[in-house]
């Protein structure tokens, strides 16, 4: 195994077992106690990787504004290294939303009431994982692990969860 890959499950077996423990947390310790409409609790969760989604798109659509060679865009124009990254930057972020969106609704819907705490846990750590993403993305593949994972695990976790509670639940 290389240093790099070492590095990379490094980030992976951390970040994922921050996941677990935010789900383990939200399902045993919730902190709603009023809950009125649990899709207000994931739409308003949702807002912090939303808030990701357009940082994302406004820097590169600010660099294309200042950069002449980038001010064409994608499609008709090579693309600075910047540009690339900050591209790329977007590409995964925009991944990342539409996981958590599937996920964060999933819980919300099918997920028992008392452990919707997971989703707001979940949104502060897409939020800490995207900055560390962003932070460490220049740095390779070893820098930007933890972030990468702390994004899309608890996300993955969720709805692996919502789908075996839903079978669970339809065989009882």
């Amino acid at each position: 195994m290389t240093e790099k890959q070492k590095g990379v499950l490094r980030g992976m077996v951390i970040g994922s077992s921050i996941s677990i423990a935010i789900i383990l947390v939200g399902v045993y310790a919730n902190i709603l106690s009023n809950i009125d409409n649990s899709l207000t609790i994931a739409f308003k969760a949702l807002l912090l990787p939303a808030l990701f989604l357009m940082i994302s798109i406004g820097r590169l659509a600010g660099h294309r504004f200042f950069t002449p060679e980038d001010i064409d865009g994608g499609g008709l124009s090579v693309g600075s290294e910047k540009a690339k990254v900050l591209q790329s930057l977007l590409q995964n972020t925009l991944e990342q939303f539409c996981l958590a969106l599937a996920a964060y609704t999933a819980w919300a819907v099918i997920m028992p009431s008392d452990t919707l705490s997971v989703i707001i846990y979940a949104a502060i750590v897409f939020a800490v994982g995207r900055i560390l993403f962003f932070h460490g993305y220049d740095k390779g593949a070893p820098s930007r692990a933890l972030g990468f994972t702390l994004t899309f695990y608890p996300s993955v976790f969720m709805l692996l969860g919502t789908v075996f509670y839903s079978i669970v639940s339809i065989s009882m």
